[in-house]
């Protein structure tokens, strides 16, 4: 099982929800909005230190009994949150912060199309390829 989600900065809302299996989606929608407020935390926690780095990697936000949940920031504030089975333990935390790479460099390719409006839901089918290829490799 695996879900990212891309929030945009000041409201907070999915630009981009995807998950395998479809059938926990609203269980997911409640994790990873409750991720936002450790995700929040996090950042005013480290304040100054982390405006100063280029890689902003959260790492585990928190686990629970079925998933564990990890965070990403951009220096623009927008936020990036993968939920991951407990059980997969082939996943290290290199494995994690490339993932959150390739993902933050896809968007970045969507933000400079020039036809997007910031602030819209991400439709592009290059984006949903890229996540579905991260998602199989995973799962």
């Amino acid at each position: 099982v695996l879900l990212r989600v891309i929030c945009s900065p000041p409201q907070n809302y999915p630009l981009y929800i995807r998950s395998i299996p479809t059938e926990n989606e609203l269980k997911f929608h409640y994790t990873v909005h409750t991720s936002l407020d450790v995700v929040d935390e996090k950042i005013s926690a480290m304040g100054k230190a982390l405006v100063d780095q280029r890689e902003l990697y959260l790492g585990l936000l928190y686990p629970t009994e079925d998933y564990k949940v990890y965070g990403y920031v951009t220096n623009s504030k927008v936020k990036f949150v993968m939920v991951v089975d407990s059980s997969n333990t082939a996943l290290r935390d290199n494995e994690i912060r490339s993932m959150f790479r390739k993902l933050h460099n896809s968007y970045t390719d969507i933000m400079c199309n020039p036809f997007y409006n910031p602030g819209d839901r991400i439709q592009s089918r290059a984006f949903d390829n890229m996540v579905n290829s991260m998602m199989v490799q995973v799962c």
